[in-house]
């Protein structure tokens, strides 16, 4: 297993040296100046320009783009730094930590909801094939994967917050007013839509997904030895067929179980929740570059460490894996 994981781990060191020369190349290609937007405009003329050339050779831009991305990967895997915000005019470290603390809140509601529904659907749409309730699912999941999200929260922004007036349009909970019983109340209510759209969206291609590998593990031979031996079908579902669907099943649980830290810039921004993924949106917006760049480099490194999680799982589940 030591040298399954070691292999694993060499494999996705270019990856991650790929992606950051590609993250420096973008930030260098984005239009617009960041260091004129970090000096204040009520300077003087001849105060900015003094002010922006030390900026510039305080931030490296004066040195080689080789000695600029070095000095740049340094910075942000040795000393942690990722940056200046010219958005908030304040560390990026130090402006992410709010809107990526609201972010795990919303998608560990999303998360719990999703597989609370997705796993047994799936597998009961697999089990039922061709029924009225794998029809019905079937029919839902193609719906709402062919509604965009923003449609979808704006409907649900029309029914529940302006026509029926049971939950608030959007926002956030106010805590500097609010504590204890009350303020869980509101963060329930502000809750509420977000986490029911990003679940019907969620919900669109998990539960085809799920279906179909367990279809595939049920029509598989070792299914009907179990059944001859006149074993249970609870047996044969789940000790059998849903161990065997466990690999294709387990990609998407753990994706889903990283995207907790992965925001929604369509939905945060409908529903003007201050979560990472709006931050995101509103960085482009001010062509705030380093708040950009960084968050891009935070996904990315998201998304692989997702990928070796996935590997180390699939080794566990198989261990043929790791002999291929």
């Amino acid at each position: 297993m030591l040298k399954y994981l070691v292999k694993r781990i060499l494999i996705l060191i270019p990856v991650i040296i790929a992606i950051t020369i590609i993250l420096f190349a973008i930030s260098k290609l984005m239009p617009g100046d960041p260091v004129r937007a970090m000096i204040p405009s009520t300077l003087k003329a001849e105060q900015r320009e003094a002010a922006y050339d030390a900026m510039y050779r305080r931030l490296g831009l004066d040195k080689s783009l080789p000695e600029q991305y070095f000095r740049w990967v340094h910075n942000i895997f040795v000393r942690q730094d990722l940056g200046y915000s010219t958005m908030f005019n304040r560390p990026v470290a130090d402006s992410i930590g709010q809107p990526l603390y609201n972010t795990i809140i919303l998608n560990t509601f999303v998360n719990f909801f999703y597989l609370l529904i997705a796993l047994p659907v799936g597998i009961r749409m697999a089990t039922k094939r061709g029924s009225l309730f794998d029809s019905g699912w079937q029919v839902f999941s193609l719906v709402t994967y062919s509604v965009p999200s923003f449609f979808l929260a704006l409907s649900l922004i029309f029914i529940f917050g302006c026509t029926l007036g049971w939950l608030p349009l959007g926002g956030m909970p106010n805590s500097s007013l609010l504590s204890g019983f009350p303020l869980m109340i509101a963060w329930a209510r502000h809750l509420t839509l977000p986490v029911l759209t990003l679940t019907i969206i969620s919900l669109a291609g998990a539960l085809r997904y799920i279906r179909n590998a367990m279809i595939d593990a049920l029509s598989q031979d070792y299914i009907r030895t179990a059944r001859s031996k006149g074993l249970s079908e609870k047996v044969v579902i789940y000790s059998h067929a849903f161990r065997n669907a466990l690999i294709p099943i387990s990609t998407i649980v753990i994706f889903i179980l990283f995207s907790l830290f992965i925001g929604s810039p369509i939905t945060e921004s409908v529903f003007q929740y201050n979560g990472i993924g709006r931050m995101l949106v509103s960085a482009v917006m001010q062509r705030d570059t380093m708040m950009v760049v960084s968050m891009n480099l935070f996904f990315a490194l998201i998304n692989v460490i997702a990928v070796l999680a996935a590997d180390i799982i699939y080794g566990l589940v198989d261990p043929r894996i790791k002999l291929s």
